[in-house]
């Protein structure tokens, strides 16, 4: 795997967990309420989705040196 493909890894997990954590939070951009509503099964899965996706391009970036 290049490097710039586990930097974009990377990247999109942490954009994901933004994402994630701010709709779990504040509300916004997905559930329209704090604390995530109907939502808040899909944001936890999302912020574990987000640590997975975030390790696996770490530790590819690790191979990768």
């Amino acid at each position: 795997m290049e490097k710039w493909m586990c930097f974009s890894a990377l990247g999109a997990a942490a954009i994901m967990l933004i994402v994630f954590l701010m709709d779990l939070i504040v509300g916004v951009p997905f559930s329209g309420e704090a604390g995530g509503g109907p939502f808040l099964i899909a944001n936890i899965f999302g912020i574990l989705a987000s640590g997975v996706v975030g390790y696996l391009g770490f530790n590819a970036l690790r191979d990768v040196k």
